[in-house]
């Protein structure tokens, strides 16, 4: 579908169990903005995919939110991401934070990143509070500052610890935060923040990957966690430069469903995937991206680190045999691209089902 010089301009520039009920205010929230998001008592049992936000970047985009996943299965809720706008998402959706067990971050770049610690400061009491415990999984320090792209030199911020990993970063959200923090401790009595999470950074196999190297080589997926409901493996994907890159595959006794993260094309991708019911693949329409008039570094960084939505179906998702494939991360993610040009482009290739991922869309998980 051709589009307008001035379409493409303005769409690239954004580019640069009963636990799950909600409140009465939050579900008339969710009844008023989910377009068809099933009732709590539904999400209580069986597998389901909600797509908290769809868009791909650091910049809040017209009719979409940053990139955040809830999984829930038989009432439990698991999120992969917590980009801008995914805690406003996630209680506009009338899942509870009493539901919560998880939280996965698939690499740290600020647009999956960005509602992690809200979601802690805001919920650690008050309305629709963290009943228990919630266990962040994600990566460590990377180790290692790549070269500037441009060639010139550039400023290193906290040269003392310029990659910190996801400990550190919600640690020091909380210390910087000790403020309000304290005085919500000690004025409306909530509970002490520090019991309600628990960070797990996730050790890097020793396959030869590093953040100045190959930062995906071909391998297994391993474990990162199990309970009653899910088991959760991952793997290393390619998004340079940063490292590491996590993908993650959820599989449930109804079925399984796979997140690629941020990632260009990756061999690795069709290994964690094969056979998923759901496969959750990021996007971007090179075509339009490149016609924007961008930096040459941004250029580059977008053609080396995601995926054209083009090549998804013929080099992932058909040779991992997966059922259902689910665009999401789509950049440029204004609603000024129609879904009907993700989906034609993305189905090149591909004879399963399409879906182009809106923000609050809901999908049953082997249904």
């Amino acid at each position: 579908m051709p589009l307008s010089r001035r379409s493409v301009l303005r769409a690239t520039a954004v580019t640069s169990g009963a636990a799950v009920a909600a409140s009465p205010a939050a579900a008339a929230a969710a009844s008023a903005d989910s377009a068809g998001l099933p009732p709590a008592s539904v999400l209580n049992k069986g597998a389901h995919l909600v797509l908290l936000g769809t868009a791909a970047g650091p910049v809040p985009m017209q009719g979409r939110t940053g990139i955040s996943s809830a999984l829930v299965v038989d009432g439990r809720i698991y999120l992969v991401d917590l980009g801008h706008g995914a805690f406003d998402r996630f209680q506009r959706s009338g899942l509870s934070a009493a539901a919560l067990d998880a939280v996965f971050v698939t690499h740290l770049h600020s647009d999956h990143l960005a509602d992690l610690f809200t979601l802690l400061w805001l919920r650690f009491g008050g309305v629709d509070p963290l009943t228990h415990p919630v266990a962040f999984y994600g990566p460590g320090s990377a180790g290692a500052l790549p070269a500037p792209s441009s060639g010139q030199p550039v400023a290193t911020l906290a040269p003392d610890s310029p990659t910190p990993g996801l400990a550190d970063f919600v640690e020091k959200s909380v210390s910087a935060s000790a403020y309000d923090i304290n005085l919500r401790m000690r004025d409306e009595n909530w509970p002490d923040i520090r019991n309600l999470y628990r960070v797990h950074e996730i050790p890097v196999p020793d396959v030869g990957a590093s953040p100045l190297g190959a930062m995906a080589p071909l391998m297994e997926p391993f474990p990162v966690m199990s309970d009653e409901h899910v088991r959760v493996s991952a793997i290393l994907v390619a998004h340079p430069p940063v490292f590491p890159s996590f993908a993650f595959r959820f599989d449930t006794r109804y079925g399984s469903v796979t997140f690629s993260g941020d990632t260009t094309i990756t061999p690795n991708m069709v290994t964690l995937a094969r056979g998923s019911d759901v496969l959750v693949h990021e996007a971007i329409d090179l075509e339009i991206v490149k016609a924007a008039g961008l930096t040459p570094e941004q250029l580059r960084h977008h053609e080396n680190s995601h995926s054209d939505v083009t090549r998804i179906g013929p080099e992932v998702a058909r040779p991992a045999g997966v059922k259902t494939l689910v665009l999401s991360h789509l950049a440029p993610g204004t609603k000024e691209i129609p879904d009907s040009r993700w989906k034609s482009r993305a189905s090149r290739g591909f004879n399963g089902r399409v879906r182009v991922g809106n923000d609050l869309m809901h999908i049953r998980v082997g249904g």
